[in-house]
């Protein structure tokens, strides 16, 4: 965090109860309450806004988690805070540590804190107040402050290296008591009425009362419980790479049009920040990876100011990232069932608002909030939680891809700062 912002860290106490062995190896006997289809959602007043102590049951609960990304990680801290038994298998055997940078802005810090981990992201990440629009020269048009999504207690944005923020979740995730397995994933669900039978890619099996599917925006889970959503190409493209921060860059920097619908970047560290560049997305299969540093050190000479040192380190192409923008958004039940979707297997969305894993981190804290205040993990109470969830997700996503398409269009005198100021004045409250 860069000094001269003094943001308390405030994590949560936790508590992570170990099942008892016996209740481990039970479970596929337990006879839980079974989905109703022909339940309301609950009314508002059944929503609590604050995490209640899990109640007094005779059985412990079991969560299956697929995927080890943002919202997985959290929803598994999440839920072990509460004393829920949690698996969580993630395909890639690296734990997907990887990546350029992220910016998190403030309502996605504030579920960070929730599960117990801003103190080590506000001393790995870099905290601004504001955004500087400049030319493609390099020139300050204005500075527009950031709204405090998070409260004022909060910065109004973090950047921080990705491969950073992945760490420190895994490192939650193993302290809580998770039981993770790596390089793994799963082969087949079967569903009953009082849980679902899980066949894993290492011929291994459980039995357990919720399936959560945080696999992605190309989620196999969601295609195998038959929900035929799936995302869409925006028209855009992105570009994105770490670097070294020059002396003088404080805060992220967006100049529109030039070379490049967008060139940006922010600082992810006092000495690193990651830069990217939008375009009309291309033919992948068409662009050699081996090319990627060209690629976009190409593009970037449309651009000068502090591009002009961050040209110059764009050299590796392992290290340069192209990725076309989607918009998806599951517009029917997010669940199958005892199956649910979080994060990017629900919604996704381009990142010209950057909140994407602050959508991710909310849908976590929802449904970890609602599991661990209700008795009856039923088909209202799945419904309850997608209903809460859709007009903030649909609102983001509606004004993400917006903001590409006024520039896809060429439209000159769009009102972005009006839409996203309007955007996240809504994000302020509590999701």
């Amino acid at each position: 965090m860069r000094p001269g912002q003094p943001y308390p860290a405030r994590p949560l106490a936790r508590t992570h109860p170990d099942p008892a062995p016996d209740e481990r190896t039970s479970r596929a006997l337990h006879t839980y309450s079974g989905l109703r289809t022909d339940l309301q959602p609950l009314p508002d007043d059944a929503r609590p806004l604050k995490r209640e102590e899990p109640r007094n049951m005779t059985h412990q609960p079991t969560v299956l988690v697929i995927g080890g990304g943002t919202a997985g990680n959290g929803l598994a801290v999440l839920l072990r805070t509460a004393g829920i038994a949690v698996d969580l298998v993630e395909a890639k055997a690296d734990w997907n540590a990887y990546g350029s940078g992220i910016t998190l802005q403030g309502n996605a810090l504030r579920v960070l804190r929730e599960i117990g981990v801003w103190q080590e992201v506000c001393a790995q990440g870099y905290s601004t107040d504001g955004v500087s629009i400049t030319t493609p020269a390099g020139h300050v048009v204005f500075t527009q402050q950031d709204v405090h999504t998070g409260g004022d207690d909060l910065p109004a944005t973090l950047g921080m290296q990705r491969p950073a923020l992945q760490n420190i979740l895994i490192a939650a995730v193993r302290a809580s008591g998770t039981s993770v397995r790596l390089g793994c994933t799963v082969e087949k669900l079967a569903q009953d009425a009082t849980g679902v039978d899980v066949t894993f890619t290492d011929s291994t099996s459980g039995r357990y009362d919720l399936v959560v599917a945080a696999d992605g925006v190309s989620s196999s889970t969601r295609d195998a419980i038959g929900i035929p959503d799936r995302p869409v190409p925006t028209g855009m493209a992105i570009w994105r790479t770490p670097a070294p921060r020059p002396e003088g860059v404080t805060r992220t920097h967006l100049a529109y049009g030039g070379t490049a619908f967008i060139a940006g970047f922010c600082p992810t560290s006092d000495t690193t920040l990651y830069a990217y560049l939008v375009e009309a997305n291309r033919d992948r299969a068409a662009i050699d990876p081996a090319s990627y540093a060209d690629e976009m050190r190409s593009l970037a000479r449309g651009y000068s100011g502090f591009w002009d040192e961050i040209r110059d380190t764009i050299t590796d192409p392992a290290q340069v990232n192209y990725t076309w923008f989607d918009r998806h958004l599951v517009e029917g039940a997010w669940h199958r069932g005892r199956v649910v979707l979080v994060g990017d297997a629900a919604h996704a969305c381009p990142p010209t608002i950057a909140q994407g894993a602050a959508m991710s981190l909310e849908d976590a804290s929802v449904l970890a909030e609602l599991l661990s205040s209700h008795d009856v993990w039923d088909d209202a109470l799945l419904t309850a939680y997608r209903d809460r969830r859709m007009p903030r997700v649909r609102r983001v996503v509606d004004a993400s891809v917006q903001i590409g398409q006024w520039q896809l269009d060429g439209v000159r005198d769009a009102d972005v700062p009006g839409l996203m100021g309007r955007t996240m004045a809504v994000l302020k409250e509590l999701p």
